[in-house]
């Protein structure tokens, strides 16, 4: 990453932070929190929405979200700390830390297995309405006896199969090859390493006001949400207990970018970001796993990271381990948009960083704007001496943009094949102040955003278009 490209993503924060505002009340997520960081540096640190919709909480960037199968990469963070230690190694076999399970199918799974998903080891148990808080999450001791009782299903290797069941048994074998608790071990290796506070593994209950509220799907889009209150995840921290603010996952997150070696050793990143397996489903790959990280290519970018989805809370962070990018974004609902935003965020950042199309050397500023018509919603932005024009709408922008072109006074739409007005000009009509009024695009009227809302939301019987006279 150049100075160059930090300075021109510290400079689109702000654009961030409205295009995030907007995605979220678009979606209708009670709130959100996200970050940005780049190159060790938080250039953005936001929070939107409500943390409590029930009682009208507003979010701040300082509340906790249960950030769930997060904690998936770092038990493999600690898994890799033991190796690097000779305390374990990844071929050792689950039963030669835990005693217990001598004998059964699910003791003969290796390390590597549990950390890839490939042990075929059950995914939540026979009974897991703990997941609805039907009933208290597993103790140890109803741990052992799902893994010993049903916990093979596959054959080890067989398919790539999702285990949380799984990956609470490797939160034992931490305990068993470090003598510690797993909780006191992440604490003293991760989050202590780290110097961070407003992270750790398990539901602080002395800490429950600081904590966002989390929030039932709605099955219509009128329903009302209902509110879900946090518990201990007990024997299953190692799989989904943690918790964090979006900052702070990121600085969690550029640990694992190359170079920094706060956790791991760079070898072992290498070891944790390989592909392991490759989740193929009737013909269409719907997803690639490392040893405890996601894998995804988002445009030309290959990016790691995990999503979380603990009751009420949805979660995604993605790391662009070469770049030293990590972008986070925390839902508090469980229909929250957390992987989409965060994706559309690495999109606008590429955008960003592209260094083709027209520039220009005036101030861009004067033309930019959020605008809205009948038909939808525009924004005019300036990206690095370019001038865009996007969506908001549209979770891609890159799919969801045009590069608008600055001749004298003209200001036209790309010449590519399109449906819409491409190729054509675009007119402004400012008010005595120099001030946007409208925006002409493709002979469409567009006022902007709060002007046009307030005109929508007078009960004026007229048309819109005598509404917003000019």
């Amino acid at each position: 990453m150049t100075a160059d490209h930090a300075d021109a993503i510290r400079s689109l924060a702000p654009y961030l932070e409205s295009w995030l505002a907007f995605r979220g009340e678009y979606t209708g997520a009670p709130g959100l929190q996200a970050a940005v960081r780049v190159g060790g540096e938080l250039v953005l640190n936001t929070a939107w929405g409500d943390a409590d919709a029930v009682s009208g909480v507003p979010m701040t960037t300082g509340h906790l979200f249960r950030i769930a199968s997060h904690s998936k990469t770092m038990t493999a963070t600690s898994v890799m700390q033991l190796a690097e230690s000779g305390s374990l190694r990844l071929d050792d076999t689950a039963a030669a830390h835990i005693p217990e399970l001598k004998g059964t199918d699910v003791g003969s799974v290796t390390i590597r297995e549990l950390l890839g998903h490939q042990g075929g080891v059950i995914r939540d148990g026979s009974e897991s309405d703990f997941w609805q808080r039907g009933y208290d999450f597993p103790d140890r001791t109803a741990l052992l006896d799902c893994l010993r009782t049903e916990g093979a299903v596959l054959s080890a290797n067989e398919h790539f199969k999702y285990s949380n069941i799984g990956y609470s048994l490797l939160g034992a074998i931490i305990e068993s090859a470090s003598g510690r608790p797993y909780n006191d071990y992440v604490t003293a290796e991760i989050v202590d390493r780290l110097h961070l506070e407003d992270f750790g593994p398990e539901y602080a209950a002395n800490r429950a006001e600081d904590f966002a509220a989390g929030h039932t799907a709605r099955l219509t889009a009128a329903e009302p949400r209902q509110r879900i209150g946090h518990i201990d995840t007990r024997a299953m921290s190692a799989a989904t207990g943690w918790y964090s603010t979006a900052a702070d996952l990121t600085r969690y997150g550029a640990a694992h970018t190359f170079g920094d070696v706060s956790l791991i050793s760079d070898k072992s990143k290498r070891i944790t970001q390989r592909e392991e397996s490759r989740v193929k489903v009737r013909g269409e790959v719907v997803g690639r796993y490392g040893l405890g990280f996601d894998l995804r290519s988002l445009g030309d970018r290959e990016v790691i990271g995990h999503s979380g989805g603990y009751p009420g809370h949805i979660t995604r962070t993605w790391i662009d381990p070469y770049e030293g990018i990590v972008i986070c974004v925390l839902t508090n609902a469980i229909d929250g948009h957390a992987d989409p935003f965060a994706a559309g965020l690495f999109s606008l950042i590429d955008l960003a960083l592209d260094d083709t199309g027209p520039k220009s050397d005036r101030d861009l500023t004067e033309y930019s704007g959020r605008f809205a018509c009948l038909w939808g919603v525009l924004d005019i932005v300036p990206f690095g001496g370019r001038l865009l024009a996007i969506d908001p709408r549209q979770a891609d922008p890159a799919k969801a943009h045009q590069t608008l072109s600055i001749v004298d006074d003209s200001i036209r739409t790309e010449r590519i094949p399109g449906f819409g007005p491409t190729g054509e000009t675009i007119r402004y009509d400012r008010d005595s102040t120099g001030a946007i009024a409208a925006v002409h695009v493709g002979g469409m009227t567009h006022w902007p955003i709060d002007k046009y809302r307030d005109a929508l939301n007078t009960g004026n019987p007229q048309p819109i278009l005598e509404k917003m006279s000019l």
